[in-house]
């Protein structure tokens, strides 16, 4: 990265020309990200660490995105904060330590983001590297599900289907499965469309499938094939072979 903007160009950006500049993605923003995280701007730091980790626009260095997602991180940047807790839990850029990353996605939760109280829970449910605690999860579930993270939202219902942590309730999963559906969870949606088949309603459900692959991830379409093959519909067997559900 050729960093060659200066402090007093970083000073005469308009703050809208800010925003845009954080949010523009490519290279032609890196010079700037480089140079507004060198003098200190805690937002500019974690987006660039964040490019750093998956290689958006610049060589992948996932070491170099935990300096600064550490660096944002010192400066109470929220999301950063989250993200050490993820580098920390997936062995990104530094030795995995499951007990180090619940700290840090304690500290995200405290701080309010939907995310770290989500990763928490998963965590927390998991039980891997530490102690499971499902009661403590849902707690952190029902809070995220609450400002509206979708995906915590499908486990709020997965909660209520299984009757895990209360009794089953099959209609209240449904009511989750729709709203982390119309969220956008893909989870969420293959969920609603499941349901959706009970109650009868194919055509329903089917338009809920189509959307499943603009953001599942491809180990989630990959299991979906056979349940879609599995069907007694014929529309529904279909799918698994358009090239959505392929990919």
């Amino acid at each position: 990265m050729d960093a060659t903007v200066s402090v007093t160009q970083l000073s005469a950006l308009p703050a809208d020309g800010w925003a845009a500049m954080l949010a523009q993605a490519g290279e032609q923003s890196l010079a700037w990200l480089e140079a507004a995280a060198r003098q200190g701007v805690p937002r500019a730091q974690a987006i660039l660490a964040q490019r750093l980790l998956t290689g958006d626009g610049v060589a992948a260095d996932a070491q170099q995105a935990v300096y600064w997602f550490r660096q944002a991180a010192a400066r109470d940047d929220i999301e950063a904060v989250n993200m050490l807790g993820r580098c920390l839990e997936n062995g990104w850029g530094l030795p995995a330590d499951a007990q180090l990353a619940v700290y840090w996605y304690r500290q995200a939760a405290i701080g309010g983001l939907d995310w770290g109280r989500y990763n928490l829970a998963n965590l927390l449910m998991s039980g891997k590297g530490i102690v499971a605690d499902r009661a403590a999860a849902l707690v952190l579930y029902r809070q995220a599900a609450g400002q509206g993270h979708a995906k915590s939202i499908n486990i709020v219902g997965r909660f209520h289907e299984e009757g895990w942590e209360m009794p089953a309730n099959l209609a209240q999963a449904a009511v989750y499965y729709c709203e982390a559906a119309v969220g956008g969870d893909f989870r969420g949606q293959f969920n609603h469309a499941r349901l959706l088949l009970d109650r009868g309603k194919p055509q329903q459900a089917l338009a809920w499938l189509r959307r499943i692959p603009t953001s599942a991830t491809p180990a989630f379409l990959a299991n979906l094939r056979p349940w879609l093959r599995a069907s007694p519909l014929a529309a529904i067997r279909a799918l698994a072979n358009e090239a959505p559900f392929l990919s």
